[in-house]
């Protein structure tokens, strides 16, 4: 995951240092949409990843529930929205956020605070983004639909969360984890406790591999008074991570066994386990490479544990 990251370069003198600049999105789109690409970090897929896990999780835990294969049409919808939502949700950080960017070294080239697209501009392309992924959201049921919509009020308060609380990671884990609640209420219409459990756990994973991200910035957040669990956490940060992570294991461990998983199931639970162990001993506070790195490896954790539960639910 970390192939073709790095420093702007002068053959692509508008790439951002987090950039996978080996994206073939970037080698195929003409140069002048590179910006709104940014906007919807689609240079960045880890985003969309990240927020499509826990729904493929929650779905595939309603599948073994159920004692049922998985809900193909739900995955690929998820997958459709995830893209979607995750590119709104950027778009309106980076509007709320652009002055804070100007002042932050990885982020004072996104084509808000660098003036490569214009505010009215960025809005046009949130509010289309908005409504690919409205499409997705009024072709589930009912309940869904309701659920859905009430994570918008945690997505527009994000931003706002690291100019008031050192816990702006819990916020985005209420908002980026909803996905748990989602993929089983679009099943069974209802919210049940293996659906809130794996919401708790996807809360506490999103915590631990956010603060990991919050770690490149924590001199520049330092500097102009932005707050974090990275700064928050200080020299305890790999404990801090450690604590999250198993609150998530935890938290999934109860979901699987409510749902009665199998073996398959609780397979993937341990090698989802393996990988955050692995993540928590690598941690390197002053190696922005590393951290930047194991930021992204939480795809692969994130698609070690849909895959033990998709097993289970197709066995």
């Amino acid at each position: 995951m970390t192939a073709g990251f790095g420093a702007r370069t002068d053959a692509q003198p508008d790439l951002l240092p987090d950039s996978v600049s080996s994206h073939f999105i970037l080698r195929l789109t003409p140069h002048s949409w590179l910006p709104f690409l940014q906007l919807a970090r689609i240079d960045r897929p880890i985003g969309w990843w990240l927020l499509l896990l826990p729904c493929w999780w929650s779905s595939a835990l309603a599948s073994v529930a159920r004692h049922e294969g998985l809900y193909v049409t739900h995955l690929a919808l998820f997958f459709i929205g995830a893209i979607a939502m995750r590119g709104a949700g950027s778009t309106y950080n980076d509007l709320v956020d652009r002055e804070i960017d100007a002042g932050v070294e990885r982020t004072r080239g996104r084509p808000l605070p660098s003036g490569r697209v214009s505010v009215r501009a960025a809005k046009v392309f949130m509010l289309a983004q908005c409504g690919v992924g409205a499409l997705v959201l009024f072709s589930l049921n009912r309940v869904a639909i309701l659920t859905g919509l009430a994570s918008l009020l945690i997505v527009a308060a994000y931003p706002f969360m690291k100019r008031i609380t050192s816990w702006p990671q819990a916020v985005l884990g209420l908002a980026f984890a909803y996905g748990g609640l989602m993929g089983w209420v679009a099943i069974e219409a209802s919210l049940g406790l293996p659906a809130v459990l794996i919401y708790l756990a996807a809360i506490f994973w999103t915590m631990g591999y956010d603060t990991i991200y919050a770690l490149q910035d924590a001199r520049d957040d330092a500097l102009i008074g932005v707050r974090s669990t990275a700064r928050l956490f200080g020299d305890h940060v790999r404990l801090a991570i450690l604590l999250l992570y198993v609150a998530a294991l935890s938290s999934a461990a109860t979901a699987l066994h409510l749902a009665g998983a199998g073996p398959a199931g609780w397979l993937g639970l341990a090698g989802f386990a393996a990988h955050l162990a692995w993540q928590v001993a690598r941690i390197a506070p002053g190696d922005t490479g590393r951290s930047l790195m194991l930021f992204r490896s939480n795809r692969n954790a994130g698609l070690i544990l849909f895959a033990g539960l998709a097993l289970n639910s197709i066995l």
